[in-house]
């Protein structure tokens, strides 16, 4: 079973803590999902993140944030320490941004990054 951590290797503003919850209250996520957030190849940098709900597996490390339930596979840490995730829900843009300190080169989606 995956190990329960106690400190993030990222951080959620408030607003983003309360559009999951939103979202998992309308979408009624099961009880036993978590948040995941990770990276993965692809996008215009070579790496994007990774943001859905799932289940908690073998290789991830799960963690408590304000109630939040986040997962994450242990070997993405090293691409999100110290990243933030915040929400936006301006006239310009609606959704979640990215500020990941680890990135040496982002593009215009802001979804994207090189490590």
């Amino acid at each position: 079973m995956a190990s329960v951590t106690t400190l993030a290797p990222i951080s959620l503003t408030d607003r983003a803590v309360a559009e999951v919850k939103n979202i998992i209250q309308e979408k009624n996520v099961p009880a036993d999902y978590g948040l995941r957030i990770g990276v993965q190849g692809g996008g215009c940098s070579g790496m994007s993140y990774l943001l859905g709900f799932d289940k908690a597996k073998e290789a991830d490390e799960t963690y408590d944030l304000d109630g939040l339930k986040l997962i994450m596979d242990k070997k993405h840490a090293m691409y999100v320490l110290g990243m933030e995730v915040d929400f936006q829900d301006g006239l310009n843009a609606r959704g979640f941004v990215f500020n990941n300190p680890q990135a040496k080169s982002t593009c215009g989606c802001g979804s994207s990054f090189s490590a």
